[in-house]
């Protein structure tokens, strides 16, 4: 059961009207990085683990229902900086920048083209929020990530939180009001706070890596192919070659060290296509691997199967 209460999870106020900032804040209302993308993907990830996780159901349903209330702030900041076109703001108009509307087509022309090169956000939406990003294009369904697996999904949200905080930073850099900056900042610090609670429930479930249950073959889990040449396009041998704890070493699971390839392709032949070559790097034979699989799979069965009611009633 949702309850929508009236007040907004953080004070929205701005200075004036400003009908370009708010066609940018479009992108957090409708688009691939905004807070309704969030919203429906972690209430979409939430049914798939309800039984299994109760506990992370809980997670995802109350984050889920905070990006909502989020949503409504945009909202409410996208109609705030279009005063003067909400019908309800009528009383605005001559303290706004609507004003220029009424100074003759030149005005008329200025204003729209300030709020947006699409004219839609104005006639269609009255002067509130559409369902779009900054450019006029639709939310979709397909940028919600729901894949049925705890650790893939939560991997996912933690990838999500940081987009959606990197574009409120940016839409930090485009607005000088501090009314409007303030909210940001809010937004923005959120979505910190939610990386962090995705990557505490990430640690809970172990292991989580690799995602789902299917070790990998460990032949190929430390293997890195040298794939670029230097400037010159002397090859790939020599001083020039860039090593990392990402290819270098000891590999960041404790599993193993990493195989560098120098020469992919020259390897490549050699072992007829990688079908003969031998485990480089890992510290796991394949019937680690396959009894691995099959004591994850077992584990992750009993899991669900342990939380599920007797009774098949479907209850949330």
């Amino acid at each position: 059961m949702f309850h929508h209460v009236k007040e907004l999870q953080f004070d929205v106020r701005v200075s004036e009207p400003d009908p370009r900032f708010a066609r940018l804040l479009l992108e957090q209302f409708g688009g691939g990085n905004g807070e309704l993308k969030a919203a429906m993907q972690y209430f979409t990830q939430a049914f798939t683990c309800r039984r299994a996780y109760p506990e992370k159901y809980d997670l995802l349903m109350d984050i889920a229902t905070e990006e909502f209330s989020h949503l409504e702030i945009v909202g409410a900041l996208i109609t705030l900086l279009l005063d003067g076109v909400n019908p309800e703001m009528k009383n605005a108009v001559e303290r706004s920048s609507l004003a220029h509307v009424m100074n003759g087509k030149a005005g008329k022309e200025t204003f729209i083209h300030e709020a947006l090169t699409n004219p839609q956000f104005l006639v269609l939406s009255g002067g509130g929020p559409t369902v779009t990003d900054s450019v006029g294009t639709p939310w979709s369904g397909n940028y919600v990530n729901a894949n049925g697996d705890l650790s893939v999904d939560l991997r996912s949200n933690i990838a999500a939180e940081s987009r959606a905080k990197i574009v409120y930073e940016y839409l930090m850099q485009f607005t000088d009001d501090e009314h409007v900056r303030d909210s940001l900042r809010f937004l923005m610090t959120r979505e910190i706070a939610h990386f962090q609670m995705f990557s505490a429930a990430l640690d809970t479930i172990q292991p989580n890596f690799p995602p789902g249950v299917l070790q990998g073959d460990p032949r190929f889990t430390h293997t890195y192919f040298n794939m670029s040449e230097d400037e010159a396009g002397r090859g790939r041998k020599g001083e020039g070659r860039t090593r990392g704890p990402w290819n270098d070493g000891q590999g960041p699971w404790d599993q193993g060290e990493w195989a560098f390839i120098d020469d992919p392709v020259r390897h490549v032949r050699e072992t007829e296509g990688l079908t003969e070559q031998d485990i480089l790097g890992s510290e796991r034979s394949m019937r680690d691997v396959e009894r691995m699989d099959q004591e994850l799979s077992v584990q992750r069965s009993a899991e669900v199967t342990v939380s599920r009611p007797k009774r098949q009633a479907l209850k949330f």
